[in-house]
């Protein structure tokens, strides 16, 4: 019985994912790399045209991500019909400002969380089994942004997993970050920046990872591990120090 369940839970949660993935990423590939997409591009990333091989590879590990992000999803919702994690779906239980709060933390760990096993993936011991789908499309698109080999769909996914036991977090939140983490790939895996360079001169451009930031750890591989912000990368010595006279001026 708990394992058909499970096995409901999954079909369901994987048929999400894989519609979230195509909407969400192939909407932006059709949007922005047709004519449509064309006044909203302020920079140019890429050093060639995307090639359909590329494409290909990626919504192909894309799917084969799915199938444990899917799991994992499966997982929490068994574990809260059994009482056993954190989540919770009564507004009142933690009053409203704890959405917010509660977001914002959740986006700092895993900010963190994703850095040090970003740049623990980029050793030279580990890449080849860890990463190297990711780059292997060279510069990126929106079908790049969950190209993931499986040892990393599994420790990106346990993040989650681990998540909801530990913190109180309401469906809405967790709904709200796994959103914010699909539209926040897309966009820095883009191939375009849509930023005009003036809004990363501003204070709170300066903190957040763009496509054009994120387009240098493409090229540069041993900067910018960052998922949402740049704090860590400026902390721990990881930011390309030619970034805003590369990019910006």
């Amino acid at each position: 019985m708990i394992l058909e369940k499970l096995g409901i839970y999954w079909l369901a949660f994987f048929g999400i994912i894989i519609v979230r993935y195509f909407l969400i990423a192939g909407g932006s590939y059709w949007f922005f790399y047709s004519n449509l997409g064309k006044p909203f591009i302020k920079r140019n990333l890429r050093s060639f045209p995307p090639r359909w091989k590329s494409i290909k590879q990626d919504a192909e590990l894309a799917l084969f991500s799915a199938v444990f992000f899917a799991l994992c999803a499966a997982f929490i919702i068994s574990a809260y019909d059994s009482g056993l994690t954190r989540l919770y779906s009564v507004l009142d239980q933690y009053g409203l400002w704890y959405l917010g709060f509660s977001f914002v933390v959740v986006l700092i760990l895993q900010d963190g969380y994703f850095y040090l096993l970003h740049r623990g993936f980029h050793h030279p011991r580990l890449f080849k089994w860890l990463h190297h789908g990711h780059h292997r499309s060279g510069d990126p698109t929106p079908w790049t942004s969950f190209a993931f080999d499986l040892p990393e769909a599994i420790l990106q996914g346990l993040f989650f997993v681990g998540i909801v036991f530990l913190m109180p977090l309401h469906f809405i939140t967790l709904i709200a970050l796994l959103m914010t983490m699909t539209v926040w790939a897309v966009v820095t895996h883009l191939g375009f920046d849509p930023f005009p360079p003036s809004f990363f001169r501003h204070w709170f451009g300066k903190c957040l990872i763009g496509p054009t930031h994120h387009s240098i750890h493409h090229r540069k591989y041993r900067v910018h591990y960052g998922l949402y912000f740049t704090f860590w990368d400026k902390l721990l010595g990881t930011h390309d120090p030619n970034y805003e006279k590369e990019f910006l001026e």
